[in-house]
């Protein structure tokens, strides 16, 4: 499969000698406000593998946040964008159109929930597709307000802050925000004031409540959600939340939107989080796992409301670069050629046990949740104590990441650890990566 062996080698300690002295060119010439996690300067990557510029060969975890699902430098993906490249780069889709972009928004319209006829446009990024599901909504339905929920991402343009939840750091001294956004609770099983036996109902009423008394269901335009919240901590609702959610907003005449973009294209064991519930969405955003590493995004939506908009009001000028469609063809083809989906549920059986295992020693893991190869571990103060436990979180991720292993937190109280192994990584290396992970907790508890 792949020219790196797919085992972790360290050469030097983490980070290295080259990194530490392109990290110094990094801080005098890149923007304080650009997050590194670890500043490992990669040279290479191919399956499950990051290879470093100290020839360091790190297991990743993360994959890019939920990007590289096929594996770095999956074949069919760098052939694909290869022949695209030495046939043209760019024309703009909305000057000179191409197969291309026609292409994946067919795969698109196929591919997500639903057997409604539906159009799809394409975008950059997470973000530009959520902000233009919103456009669309309004437009479609003439409502100008939009619902979201405790405890969500949806990105860092001024819109999409509005829309997330958390104020640092994605919103801290960025305002005023758009308005007409309103924020419901979240079914959150582990934190439900209620209990989890009764988060589901409680949660929904508390929706209902929220949009009644708040906004009105005559003046909203969409309830936006993720079937599986991200950087809010991969928090899986309650079940049938969701179901009850969706058959109310089409009630009232309400879109529903489904951000998948992190949950998109197998990552779940499905091919988008929402069908676990048969949610079948009028509007999904997608991004991230869909083109191989690429920027590539998008809206797919009932055919009625993406006609909605007028010729010009929606678009980009890289919005479906070619090389990026090319690489979103050649991913969903990989995707499809090696079941990626049951490879996401064969993901779930490997690391649950693990987690699970840890979990009957330390009282500290509050939770292990997620589906397919997007799981996570919450960690809190104790047994009798579910107060969130950033500082063991910290001190878990640094020790796997000075052993080689790149491990990703998240959640609104940063106690959250989430793993998004690329899909094509082999069996052993992922074993290997959960050796490493429970080392550091261990060490950490100590």
């Amino acid at each position: 499969m792949s020219a790196v062996p797919q085992h972790r080698v360290l050469r030097t300690e983490i980070p290295g000698p080259e990194s530490v002295a392109r990290h110094r060119r990094t801080t005098a010439a890149v923007s304080a406000g650009i997050g590194i996690g670890l500043p490992v300067y990669v040279a290479r990557a191919a399956g499950g593998i990051l290879v470093d510029v100290d020839g360091n060969q790190l297991i990743d975890f993360g994959s890019g946040i939920a990007v590289t699902t096929v594996g770095h430098t999956a074949p069919r993906v760098v052939a694909a964008v290869t022949g695209q490249v030495a046939d043209f780069t760019h024309t703009c889709f909305m000057v000179t159109p191409y197969e291309e972009y026609v292409a994946v928004c067919e795969r698109l319209n196929a591919l997500t929930p639903g057997d409604h006829e539906k159009r799809s446009a394409l975008f950059n990024s997470g973000a530009e597709a959520v902000e233009n599901a919103v456009k669309i909504a309004r437009r479609a339905t003439g409502r100008s307000a939009v619902v979201v929920f405790d405890h969500a991402y949806h990105g860092r343009t001024n819109l999409t802050m509005a829309l997330t939840a958390k104020v640092r750091p994605y919103k801290d001294g960025f305002g005023p925000f758009a308005g007409e956004v309103y924020r419901a609770p979240m079914a959150y099983p582990l934190r439900w004031p209620g209990g989890a036996d009764a988060c589901a109902d409680q949660a929904f009423d508390a929706f209902v409540d929220t949009v009644r008394t708040q906004v009105g269901a005559d003046r909203t335009a969409a309830v936006l959600i993720e079937p599986i919240q991200g950087e809010g901590g991969f928090v899986v609702p309650a079940p049938g939340w969701l179901r009850r959610v969706a058959d109310w907003c089409r009630e009232h005449g309400i879109l529903l939107i489904a951000d998948e973009i992190q949950t998109g294209f197998c990552r779940t064991g499905d091919w988008f989080a929402s069908e676990y519930e048969q949610v079948v969405p009028d509007l999904v955003t997608t991004a991230k796992g869909m083109a191989g590493g690429l920027p590539l995004a998008a809206v797919t939506g009932r055919a009625e409301l993406m006609d909605a908009v007028g010729a010009g009001g929606l678009g980009g000028t890289y919005g479906g670069n070619p090389v990026a469609c090319a690489a979103a063809l050649a991913a969903i083809d990989t995707m499809v050629a090696e079941d990626l989906c049951g490879r996401a549920r064969q993901v779930e059986r490997l690391f649950r046990p693990r987690l699970e295992a840890l979990r009957s020693r330390y009282d500290t893991i509050g939770e292990i949740r997620g589906r397919g190869a997007m799981l996570a571990v919450e960690l809190v103060a104790g047994a009798d104590d579910p107060t969130p436990n950033p500082a063991l979180t910290a001190a878990v991720n640094a020790r796997c990441h000075r052993a080689g292993l790149v491990t990703l937190t998240c959640g609104s109280y940063g106690n959250v650890f989430r793993f998004l192994p690329p899909l094509a990584a082999p069996d052993a290396l992922l074993a290997e990566g959960l050796d490493i992970f429970a080392e550091a907790f261990e060490a950490a508890q100590r």
